[in-house]
Order: C-alpha cells, then structure tokens, then sequence
C-alpha cells in the first residue's frame, strides 16, 4: 500500500513514525562511526527554542550539522533541556500561563534525536533570592532588569533585555500589559533564564569548547548561552532559515540580521544573471517558501475596481508592513521605537497628500492560518481602530488577500517598507524604496534609510511632491547583487537530507546513508565544519548547485 492510499490522519502518523526510525537509525550509525580526533576541543550545540516533539527546520539544521561534524572527526557536546525551565517559549498554554510545559513529550524527542551523542542536561531549580527580587516589580521595571551573573569576574546579567524579546514574541505582540499574567511569564523566563546562564556556564567551563553553535540567538534560552558564551570569550555561531527551500543561514554575527559580506568587487556573469532572472521570474509569481511557509496559495492581479479608484489619484504609494512580534524587530527599530510608530508617522503623510493613493498592505505572516501565529497586535487592527481605511485616499489589503504586490509596485511612484524583503524585490525592479527599519539589505546602497524620523519625513514629502524621481543606477544592480548572494552563496543547501512534513512548517528527514553525512561526500557539510571549527566564511563555493 502507497502511503497516500492512506487516510490523512493515519497518514500523518506512519509518516512520523517513519520519521522517527530514519532518525534513530541515523543517530546509532553516526554514533558507531564517528572517531572524535584526539587532543581537540569540543563544539556545543545549543538549540531549546525550535521545537517540542516534531521536526522544525532549525532542528533538522543543528541534528545535521552536529552529525556531519562528528563524522569529521570533531566530539560535540549537545546543551539538552530536561525540565529546565520554569516556562519555555514554544511550550506556553497562552490560555493559562501557569499550566507547565509538556516537558515529558518534549524530553521524548530529545533522546530519540542525540541518541549516541554526547549530553549535557540541565534541569530548572528556582531561585529563592531572585524570585523575592522580582516579586513586586512593573513590566517596565522587569523588561530592564539586571543581576548578578552566576560566574565570577563578569558583567551584570541583564536578565531582562534577554527574555524581552521572547516574551514578545510569545505573546505575538510587541507592547505589553502591566497586569499579573504577563508579569507571571516575564518572572517564570527571567528566573529560568538565569539557571541555564549557571548551567551553561558550568558547560563551558567543564568542556572548554572551541565553539558554541545556538539558534537564532534572539529566544531566551539561547541568547542567554550565547551571552554566557561572549562573556568567557568562547566563539558562537548561530542559524537561522535561508532563503531558498530546505536551506540554512549560518554566522559568527546576529543569525536574525542576516549578515552578509560582497566583495566589492563580485559581479554578475551572464550565467548568474539567468539563473537570477529564473528565481525571480518564479517569485513574482508567488511561488516560493520562506521558513517552510508558501504564504500565496494564489496570486490575483489588480482589479478594475482598484483601478478605477486609482486612476482619481495623482499618485500611488504602497505601504508595506511587518509582523510587530518578529525576531527581525529586534534589529530594524533603530530610527523608530517600533513598527507602529513609523505607522504613526505614516499616518500624518497620508492625511497630508489626499492627492495621493496610499495603499496600506499587511504582511502574509500577520494572520497566518492554520498556524498559532496569528499577531494579537495587528496593522489590521492598528487600521481599524484609527479608521484609517476610512480615509478617502487608503485602500488596506488584509494579510490573506492574495492580490499581487509585484503589479502593484510597477504601477507605484515609489514604495514605503518597515524592512519587510519586498523592499529589495521593489528594488530589483528598479522602484526607489523608502525604508522605515533596519533591514538586512539596508547595509548596501539599493534603498533610501534615513538615519533619523524627521530626515524620514522629509525623504517622504520630496519624493511625494516631486514630478519625477531619479533612482541612483547602482540601486537596482546592488540589488540583483545581494539577492544573487543571499540566495546561492550565504544560503546552505540542506534539502538532499529534507522534505516538507505533513505539518506545516516542519520537516522529515529523506532516505539517505549515514556516509552522505561525512564532509568529503556533501559540500555543504563541508562548508559548515570549516565554518565552525576553521572560521571560514559560511558560504557556497560559486557554481555548486
């Protein structure tokens, strides 16, 4: 029998079943045959905040990765959670904060994926001083919260800088309530910050690692071990999702940031421009993955109605948002505190130019459906709520209104982004871009980023009144440069060993050998070991497919 031939229930379960042999099998082969070199510091991996029993792709990147280098010959050290935290990031009951985390299903998973490996558990013991210390403080008072590290000769542990974006990102939204709930969850992550900063310390100091390899760096529990880890002057690298299906994005800066070095000098060949015309071509289609996620099951074109209300506009302006609660936040509010005050700022143009067609739309992301990462601090309420859609110049485009946002940037005079990625597709098209945030293709001249909000709205009101706009000529091609880069050198192909899952978002592990994991027979295991233990540059060789 086919396993499609199978009810989808069912389905679902022998897939995860088969699943699980392919790892275990996997596991106990990589543990027979790997020969840790002699005399060599360890690598510890680090990785709480990916998943609780199934398979998520960041979890399939560090399983692999810490196979592929103990096939190499380097003994790695994996940093395991067993009830080690009062309350974790993905285990939360956003019902009930008090309910505990499933920690048993979640320890299950984690013997079946470091079987035959190296383990370092750490377990959650609270606190007492700590815990009275927080007991009577404000949200405010808490999010800037320091304390003494658990290791001597070091700075203050600044307890609640680190577990601020976790809590955030948890509660899908970036302002906060000061009410007991919250305050409960805000304690629970600070005092079960601090254990694995004491645990994780006495990691390091008992294994002497050459590196420490973390996700993402932004969720609590990692970058507490990678604070721990900058304090003691051990080297980390993190990782993130890359850009193209069942790809990693690996770095020795900030993973969410996504840093990423051109030579001055790098130019597109004839081939690289094709097989870049080939992606982008697919692309603007809609067809494409990010994090696992196809967000545009369709893509419609703009309609005659929209078409007939433009034409009464001297201009059109599309305004493209981000997620409030995304890890990516944390880097792109340098000019404005937050997504929403650029929104504010936003606003106030928009109720200054009513000859100008501003359409406001959401991220994919914002309401994700079929998922629990529905934002509970939306752009669709931040437009109700000022009735900004009732503005006579503003049409709003919801998050699962899959209109075309490429035919609606051709069509445009210029583009306003927060750091959402269409900015650099605008770009790629030749649209001058206004940026609101920090994004990750800020740091090469291919978009405008004033440094301050008023040189913003100044950058705003000189586009807006001009008749016509001069875009640099090295804007477009910066961008066709980064995106070349981004997509086929800064991100490792891992999809020879992964497929999609049966659960959105996750993954499963394909029918491979064991010796396919060895760096001599995969390049990009390669490329991770010599990052890793030789501080190469993650990057793909040119040409590898």
């Amino acid at each position: 029998m086919k396993l499609s031939d199978i009810p989808g229930r069912a389905q679902k379960r022998l897939a995860g079943w088969q699943n699980q042999q392919r790892i275990q099998k996997l596991a106990h082969q990589v543990a027979a045959h790997a020969q840790p070199q002699p005399n060599t510091r360890p690598v510890v991996f680090f990785n709480a905040s990916t998943r609780i029993t199934g398979l998520s792709q960041n979890a399939a990147f560090s399983l692999l990765t810490s196979w592929g280098l103990r096939l190499g010959g380097v003994r790695v050290v994996h940093f395991v959670c067993e009830q080690g935290m009062s309350r974790c990031v993905l285990g939360l009951n956003r019902a009930d904060y008090t309910q505990s985390p499933p920690c048993q299903a979640c320890m299950t998973q984690s013997h079946r994926l470091f079987s035959g490996a190296e383990v370092y558990p750490f377990s959650y013991r609270e606190d007492p001083h700590l815990a009275a210390r927080l007991q009577a403080l404000s949200m405010e008072e808490l999010g800037s919260f320091e304390y003494s590290a658990p290791m001597p000769a070091s700075s203050p542990l600044p307890l609640g800088k680190l577990v601020l974006p976790s809590i955030r990102w948890t509660l899908r939204r970036h302002h906060l309530p000061d009410d007991e709930p919250t305050r409960f969850l805000m304690r629970a992550y600070i005092l079960s910050a601090y254990q694995i900063a004491g645990a994780f310390y006495t990691l390091l100091q008992q294994a002497q690692p050459q590196a420490v390899v973390i996700f993402n760096g932004i969720m609590y529990p990692e970058a507490t071990a990678r604070w721990v880890a900058r304090q003691l002057g051990v080297r980390s690298v993190g990782h993130e999702v890359g850009f193209r299906a069942f790809s990693a994005f690996f770095t020795k800066g900030e993973p969410t940031a996504y840093p990423i070095e051109i030579p001055d000098d790098f130019q597109l060949t004839p081939q690289q421009a094709a097989r870049l015309d080939e992606y982008l071509e697919r692309r603007f289609q809609g067809k494409f993955t990010m994090a696992g996620i196809r967000f545009w099951p369709e893509l419609r074109g703009l309609d005659q109605a929209f078409l007939d209300r433009a034409a009464q506009f001297r201009q059109i302006i599309p305004v493209f948002t981000n997620v409030i609660y995304d890890s990516s936040q944390v880097h792109a509010n340098t000019v404005f505190p937050h997504m929403f005050a650029w929104l504010d700022l936003v606003r106030e143009i928009i109720l200054a130019h009513p000859e100008t067609f501003f359409v406001i739309r959401a991220h994919p992301d914002e309401m994700r459906p079929g998922t629990a990462k529905q934002s509970n601090e939306s752009v669709h309420d931040w437009v109700v709520n000022l009735r900004v859609d009732q503005l006579p110049n503003v049409q709003f485009i919801d998050s699962q209104e899959y209109i075309s946002s490429y035919e609606l940037i051709q069509r445009s005079k210029f583009v306003m982004v927060y750091n959402s990625s269409i900015g650099m597709e605008a770009a790629l098209l030749g649209m001058p871009v206004l940026c609101g945030g920090k994004a990750r293709y800020t740091q090469y001249p291919m978009v405008f980023f004033p440094e301050t909000q008023h040189g913003y709205r100044e950058q705003a009101e000189t586009f807006l009144i001009s008749e016509q706009l001069v875009l640099p000529p090295e804007f477009q091609e910066n961008a066709r440069r980064f995106l070349y880069y981004q997509l086929y050198r800064a991100s490792l192909p891992l999809d020879r060993y992964l497929q999609a899952g049966p659960r959105m978002g996750f993954v499963e592990l394909k029918s491979f050998n064991w010796q396919s994991l060895m760096p001599q027979n995969s390049q990009t295991i390669q490329v991770l070991l010599d990052g890793i233990v030789n501080e190469k540059p993650f990057l793909m060789p040119e040409g590898t497919l």
